[in-house]
């Protein structure tokens, strides 16, 4: 048995974070997690499931809204990505988690969608043409492509039946319609579109492997169908057939494992949504579950076996392109952890942010619901569901000259779990049972009372899993199915998934107050008056 370095937690002038390494078997399994700011790594021994190992890396240039790295200004709603940040992550994490290791398989998960323009060598068209916006990643939370979205929408199509009705400009169509428009001279020298965490295997491999988990909710592919021809001139031929996930995309390269000192040849598996990848590590394996993943932004996801309409809203549905043989429906909220973020941002009392955000959670806790007479809506970053719409915006009404800064940040953590029960109730519409409600995420591990609040208003138990970097993990347990480490999902859950969960049970008396004003939460949601001023301001 080899004894690894005892690694103390340190912090690196470039930004990378390490955590205790400890003894380690024969064989390895390694996580990637591919956040918006930042890349995380777990090391999982493939033997007992102890994950004896964690790095994280931010991201050189982070996300880029105001301006190019070269200093270029962007106009508003723009969010975009280096794409060599994701290989310089990777690098580090890999060499850091697994140099003098025999790794048998590799996983990652990323956030979707966030396509960028290449040659067919794989090139990043952003180090051919520096200079010019349209050839960077456009990060999930870009919304400057939200006007193609819509005129995509008004066109319509069979294939918008799978996502509600109505594309979102956060997808991969829409963002590709804006490059072809605005920036010919990009999409001419486009060849292959493809989101990053697919290119980033295609780094890793050799091999341009899609996922079926990115093709399928943010590409609309289907297996019977094949991608929507006509949308935009060209793209059809710039993606590629996708593989199902658990697929492996063939071993690392040689290069790489001499570069990171990596031992053996370990499999690769194809890249999967950030959200979806977490399900395995957190026991969601099976028809009735629903899990949140709530962090910056917040996503929901239920399997069920059989398949039901779609009520119109839900972001999207698919077969076996998140668990093999379910259905996986998607949801979600463009603002949610970030929401709070702006305002401890916007209206500080200490300078810390940690101890700005503990102040106001505790104040908040000790207002009953609806003290403070304010109603918000949560669309800060604009609405996902119902309305596909990232041109909307938030909203707070009832204030008057006794509103306190209090009143304001609950009413904001109501809006969001408001959101939430949305979500929760048009996929319960669909008749798909909910018997468990699992939540992951940093706020679900660490904000007490806004997961009460969401209990509450729920009306239901919250499952909490105690299970550190869960998104990797679920990485790691696709890189186990990739290189036959386990059988299947399942088997990768009880293996290396959680076994200890936290129970929020909602507050007895609670609901039927949370219910009315929930009620007027959907009075102004469901008005399009107000939708309406909301463009015109946003214009």
């Amino acid at each position: 048995m080899k004894i690894d370095k005892i690694v103390e937690p340190i912090e690196s002038e470039s930004g990378m974070r390490k955590m205790v390494m400890s003894t380690a078997g024969d064989g390895y399994l390694i996580g990637l997690d591919f956040g918006s700011e930042s890349a995380r790594g777990v090391l999982l021994e493939a033997e007992s499931g102890r994950v004896v190992g964690s790095l994280t890396h931010d991201y050189r240039h982070g996300v880029m809204s105001a301006s190019l790295q070269g200093g270029e200004a962007l106009t508003r709603g723009w969010a975009l990505q280096v794409a060599t940040d994701y290989t310089e992550a990777a690098e580090v994490i890999l060499a850091g988690l697994g140099r003098g290791r025999r790794v048998l398989g590799i996983g990652l998960g990323f956030t979707a969608s966030s396509p960028l323009p290449c040659k067919a060598d794989g090139t990043p068209l952003s180090t051919i043409l520096p200079r010019n916006p349209h050839a960077y990643v456009k990060l999930w939370k870009h919304q400057a492509a939200q006007p193609w979205a819509n005129r995509i929408n008004a066109r319509g199509g069979d294939y918008l039946a799978n996502c509600g009705g109505k594309l979102s400009g956060e997808w991969l169509l829409a963002k590709a319609a804006q490059i072809a428009d605005e920036s010919p001279e990009v999409w001419n020298e486009t060849e292959r579109f493809i989101e990053a965490g697919d290119w980033l295997v295609w780094q890793l491999t050799g091999n341009e492997a899609r996922s079926e988990s990115f093709a399928t909710y943010k590409a609309h592919f289907s297996r019977e169908r094949g991608y929507p021809q006509d949308v935009v001139a060209g793209l059809a031929e710039r993606l590629a057939d996708p593989l199902p996930v658990g697929s492996s995309a063939g071993p690392l390269r040689p290069v790489w494992c001499a570069k990171t000192g990596i031992l053996g040849e370990p499999a690769v598996a194809v890249a999967i949504i950030d959200s979806h990848v977490a399900m395995p590590a957190l026991g969601v394996v099976d028809s009735g579950s629903l899990m949140g993943a709530l962090g910056t932004s917040a996503v929901f996801l239920l399997l069920d076996k059989t398949a039901r309409p779609l009520p119109r809203g839900i972001e999207g549905t698919a077969y076996s392109a998140a668990i093999p043989d379910a259905w996986c429906y998607e949801a979600g909220q463009a603002s949610f952890g970030d929401l709070l973020a702006w305002f401890i941002n916007a209206f500080p009392r200490s300078g810390n942010v940690k101890d700005d955000f503990a102040y106001y959670d505790r104040a908040a806790a000790l207002r009953s619901p609806g003290a403070g007479h304010l109603l918000a809506l949560d669309w800060w970053n604009g609405c996902r569901v119902p309305f596909g719409d990232s041109t909307l915006s938030g909203l707070l009404v009832g204030m008057n000259m006794r509103t306190t800064a209090v009143d304001i940040y609950r009413a904001l953590m109501e809006s969001i779990c408001f959101g939430a029960r949305t979500i929760v109730d048009l996929l319960a519409s669909s008749g798909s049972p909910i018997e468990r409600v699992v939540l992951t995420g940093g706020l679900a591990q660490k904000n007490d009372v806004l997961m009460q609040m969401l209990a509450d208003i729920l009306g239901c138990a919250l499952e909490i899993p105690r299970l550190t970097h869960p998104t990797a993990i679920g990485a790691a347990i696709h890189g186990a199915v990739a290189a036959g480490v386990v059988t299947d999902y399942s088997d990768g859950a009880g293996r290396f998934g959680a076994t200890d969960y936290r129970i929020v049970e909602p507050t007895t008396g609670v609901f039927p107050i949370y219910d009315e004003r929930y009620r007027r939460y959907r009075e102004m949601s469901d008005n399009s008056s107000v939708r309406n001023v909301m463009h015109a301001l946003n214009k």
